[in-house]
């Protein structure tokens, strides 16, 4: 069996140029134009990148999402898209989970849900955890790569995923969907929808999903509701979103030991292990987040329209932690009373706190006449964040109840956009867009330094450029475009003289497609110079904080390959693959010295950017052997990665293969007795097929001891051969 998985890695590879396009049954010829772009809600026209934009992308139907929408996290769903590399906590996918893009973080990706600004203001990462089961609802996804074009919100630097749910489902449905697999993990989704009665059109989903996860105690309950009601004509609409999600996590995001790993203990986790005897039951992370969502879309010309967005998200939860050994002193509360010895500490449970509200306002207006696309858009938004800690629990007694730390944040951004995309011959079109966005940033404290304040301003100026060339079944565009990004909260933990500067990313991409009939293949080559990168060099800024800083000079370049092949009816197969290199020039490191104190600085000329594998791929074999069933056989390979930017073969993780397969089993208008379903789908997946042992994430910190350097890695391991199977119902 295990041949047969290398021999279809090879026919993918081969035949298919090293592509993704996600099992198609037809390659189509001569798709419609803009087809994705144009066939989108208005909501988020305005910032994706249509057809003939000169962008790298990669679009997903509605279709696509519900084969792969077993439970697991949207980062999983997204798993085989070119230059994607994932990771989970609890090692299944389901709880925190993580994305990179190009070897960028979740921090340097935007991601917006119907064109609302989604990353956290502050960390400016995406806890997809605090959306379960959101892709249930969502009708398409569209992933750009780089700088991609201008969009509401936090700076690309790595791509942007951009999430669509206000699609129209014109008849009236519902639908049973329930997932079991490993760790007894379950999906339970219930969704109905009016269909389109005289304008109106309403749609709810309830969700749950709860997992034990791989590791030790990493549990999942989470669960989520999405309703929207519209009221649509020729001319305009008005649309209403509400959605929310509730997640309570134990927590497992101090990864394993390499100590640990070498002796097969991959599920251990610490938290909680402060406490004596059985590990603290209750070291959980607790969020609730809740979405409002209000549109109007308005055609004012035949050439011209226009849409509004105004929304608010709000956030409020905490973690909880046992603490031994805790000094009252550092929570500001006094010492309980002793008739002995003086009590200075205590065994204690604590709670960190965020409660903020996220609002604005978005807009675009959009031209369309002839040859030419316009689009001039723009939002405003401020967030209003709490940051405060509570001791709930003192072994020794608690001597005050007032929250130890109190802070807020405040932080404003604007930005407006100028896009045109003009046909100036028969193959030839330009795009240019240019926009530009200022932030207010305004910190009242941090938990260990409660008195360091900060206020901060930037004004960012990002244009992009491109031309794009269509020709028959080919199609090359080239772009350059330049980004600029806002420091992230931990940042700014430093004096005001060693404030962090913002980075700044120069993007060049160079791409070429071709359809055919039965086949598509593709090649982007791209080069990505960032300025002022920030990145953990392990030195202690000046208030006793492991902060980033900023580094000159660093680069990504490289070329994704990517293509679909149609065989036979029965029989297509699809790949992707991506070459890089990721490097930082004259780059310092700087490790705790405990036998002397202070820090030692390691300096290197050229090293690889962590977290930055050079190899990538993805490819898909899929088998029609029977009508109505559709059997997959998956593969994702990662290379190498380096836990810093030190290219030190002793920090490193390993790189890894793995297979999954899927089978689907479809039919159709199904009648039994008085009921009657339009579509059963069953949908059985088995991932890491053949067991391998591999961890996708991990961190590393070095300190000098004894007259040696000692290196701490630490890892997160992802689960081995384990299953899911969904029974989805249409009625």
């Amino acid at each position: 069996m295990k041949r047969i998985f290398l021999i279809g890695w090879l026919l993918a590879v081969t035949t298919s140029s090293f592509a993704q396009v996600p099992a198609p049954a037809k390659v189509q010829s001569e798709p419609p134009k803009d087809s994705f772009f144009v066939l989108s809600p208005v909501e988020v026209r305005a910032i994706r990148a249509s057809e003939n934009s000169p962008f790298t992308k990669t679009n997903l139907s509605k279709k696509e999402i519900a084969k792969v929408n077993l439970g697991q996290d949207i980062p999983f769903l997204l798993n085989q898209t070119p230059g994607v590399v994932i990771n989970s906590d609890a090692g299944n996918g389901i709880g925190y989970t993580g994305i990179r893009i190009r070897g960028s973080d979740a921090t340097r990706i935007n991601v917006t849900l119907n064109g609302i600004p989604y990353n956290d203001a502050e960390s400016q990462g995406t806890f997809f955890v605090d959306l379960p089961d959101f892709s249930s609802s969502t009708g398409s996804i569209q992933i750009q790569r780089g700088v991609g074009t201008s969009s509401n919100g936090a700076g690309a630097f790595g791509g942007s995923i951009n999430f669509s749910t206000n699609d129209v489902n014109h008849e009236a449905y519902g639908e049973v969907n329930n997932s079991y697999g490993s760790f007894n993990s379950w999906k339970n989704t219930i969704k109905a929808g009016t269909g389109l009665l005289n304008g109106f059109t309403s749609e709810l989903r309830l969700s749950r999903i709860s997992s034990n996860g791989y590791i030790d105690r990493a549990a999942s309950d989470l669960k989520s509701f999405h309703f929207t009601t519209a009221y649509i004509t020729p001319q305009s609409s008005v649309r209403v979103n509400v959605f929310s999600g509730k997640e309570k996590t134990y927590q497992a995001w101090y990864g394993i030991s390499e100590t640990d790993l070498k002796n097969g203990n991959r599920t251990v986790n610490y938290a909680g292990t402060e406490k004596p005897g059985e590990p603290y039951d209750n070291e959980t992370d607790n969020f609730v987040q809740t979405h409002y969502q209000l549109f109007f879309s308005q055609l004012l010309s035949k050439k011209i329209s226009f849409n509004t967005a105004i929304f608010l998200t709000t956030g409020k939860g905490y973690y909880e932690q046992y603490k031994a050994g805790e000094e009252y002193a550092s929570y500001g509360m006094p010492d309980p009373p002793s008739t002995g010895t003086p009590i200075t500490e205590s065994d204690m449970i604590r709670q960190l706190w965020l409660d903020n509200d996220f609002y604005g306002n978005i807009f675009s207006f959009q031209y369309k006449h002839n040859k030419i696309q316009a689009t001039l858009g723009g939002g405003y938004t401020r967030y209003d964040g709490r940051h405060f800690g509570k001791v709930i629990w003192a072994e020794q007694g608690l001597t005050s109840i007032k929250n130890w730390y109190d802070l807020d944040a405040r932080k404003t951004d604007f930005n407006i956009y100028l896009k045109q995309q003009t046909q100036v011959s028969a193959n030839w079109i330009v795009f240019y867009d240019l926009q530009y966005r200022r932030v207010s940033y305004t910190m009242n404290g941090f938990r260990n330094n409660p008195t360091l304040f900060t206020d901060n301003t930037f004004n960012f100026f990002n244009p992009k450029a491109g031309i794009n060339y269509k020709k028959n079944d080919w199609r090359t565009y080239l772009s350059y475009s330049i980004a600029n990004k806002e420091p992230n909260r931990d940042d700014f933990e430093a004096d005001r003289l060693q404030q962090p500067k913002p980075e700044q990313l120069h993007d060049i991409e160079l791409g070429m497609e071709r359809t055919r009939k039965n086949y598509s293949l593709s090649a982007t080559f791209y080069y990505m110079r960032y300025k002022d990168q920030l990145v953990l060099t392990g030195k202690i800024n000046d208030v006793g904080a492991y902060t980033r800083t900023n580094i000159p000079k660093s680069f990504r370049a490289g070329i994704e390959l990517q293509g679909a092949v149609t065989l036979f009816p029965w029989l297509n197969t699809t790949a992707n693959l991506a070459f890089s290199k990721n490097k930082v020039l004259d780059f310092t490191e700087y490790i705790d010295d405990y036998d002397n104190g202070g820090q030692k600085e390691n300096s290197f000329t050229k090293t690889d950017i962590a977290y930055s594998p050079a190899i990538v791929g993805g490819a898909a074999i899929n088998l029609i052997p029977v009508k109505n069933t559709e059997i997959s056989f998956l593969h994702k390979y990662v290379s190498k990665q380096y836990l810093d930017n030190t290219s030190n073969d002793a920090r490193v993780l390993n790189g890894f293969f793995t297979q999954d397969i899927r089978a689907i089993y479809s039919v159709k208008n199904i009648r039994a007795g008085m009921i009657k379903l339009k579509e059963l789908n069953i949908i059985a997946q088995i991932n890491n097929v053949w067991a391998k042992e591999y961890e996708p994430n991990g961190y590393t910190f070095s300190y000098i001891a004894g007259g040696s350097t000692i290196t701490e890695n630490y890892y997160f391991p992802m689960a081995g051969r384990n299953f899911m199977i969904g029974v989805n119902v249409k009625l």
